[in-house]
């Protein structure tokens, strides 16, 4: 009987000694290898050399003890970060090193593309079956909302939050005018599951909505607003960095694969109802459970 393990905590990771321990105690014959060290486009801008040294340390960890304890399978979770910022769009899965990363995420992207580095080579040299998957912006319940360390939605949930908590102006960074793909977590979970159970090969696959979806950050704090009851106007710091404007991907590759799949969409024209209730749940969760979500809160 299959036994999988998530591995998702940063210590696990970047401790050897505690990324064996996991591994002795639990003896997962398939991994969803998770943990990272991560931030917002700010901290990635701040701390280039800590997010590449702890995360190589991280995923060195992982894979070497998988190796060492005869792991039928691990699946690393990318980003689309490890994408070259001077390249063709749509991005897809043989772009991944044809050229440097965007600044903005240079220590983090080089480090994630190691991990597709580092898969081939166990795979040639032990023939171990470690591949990666790719997935766009994610959202969803028990996400990471803390203000620093969070991604484009729950980051800005909990800011649309706080200014309604306290009478105080929602402040959005940037212009609002950078595009992005939006992928919800449930909708991640079950690829995570297909590629478990049916995905082979060491090339990685991208795991996101078409290209044709992507959505620009102020329609993302657009449907915020809404979804919180936010009642007073609010304002982008334009003062504040970007990033990079947009890096649409593409899932041919995965609709191929998997032979189609119903993603919870976000349209950049309307805001469908699915999405909303998606929003909807994720703003619900966050708000009745914000005493326990990670928010970056010193207890």
């Amino acid at each position: 009987m299959a036994t999988v393990v998530l591995v998702t905590k940063y210590w696990y990771g970047w401790h050897q000694e505690q990324t064996r321990k996991l591994f002795k105690k639990y003896k997962p014959t398939h991994v969803i290898h998770l943990a990272a060290l991560v931030g917002g486009l700010y901290k990635n801008m701040k701390y280039k050399l800590t997010f590449l040294r702890d995360n190589i340390h991280i995923n060195d960890n992982v894979l070497h003890t998988a190796y060492l304890t005869h792991t039928t399978k691990v699946i690393s979770c990318l980003s689309t970060c490890v994408f070259p910022d001077k390249v063709t769009y749509p991005l897809d899965e043989t772009k991944i090193h044809c050229g440097l990363p965007h600044e903005s995420n240079f220590g983090y992207a080089h480090a994630k593309r190691m991990v597709d580095v580092q898969n081939h080579a166990y795979k040639e040299e032990f023939g171990c079956n470690f591949t990666s998957a790719i997935p766009t912006n994610i959202f969803g319940p028990h996400d990471n909302f803390d203000l620093e360390d969070s991604h484009v939605i729950p980051g800005l949930v909990h800011k649309c939050y706080l200014a309604k908590k306290h009478n105080t102006p929602f402040v959005v960074s940037g212009t609002g005018k950078p595009l992005r793909q939006f992928i919800y977590s449930y909708d991640l979970a079950k690829l995570f599951i297909w590629m478990l159970r049916e995905y082979n090969d060491v090339e990685p696959v991208t795991l996101c909505v078409g290209e044709d979806e992507e959505v620009s950050i102020r329609k993302v704090a657009d449907a915020i607003v809404e979804a919180t009851g936010f009642q007073r106007e609010y304002i982008f710091d334009t003062t504040r960095a970007d990033g990079q404007f947009r890096k649409p991907a593409s899932n041919k590759k995965l609709l191929r694969l998997i032979g189609g799949f119903e993603f919870t969409p976000f349209n950049q024209v309307l805001i469908t109802i699915v999405f909303c209730q998606a929003l909807d749940t994720t703003v619900k969760w966050f708000c009745e459970n914000y005493d326990n979500a990670r928010t970056g809160r010193k207890v």
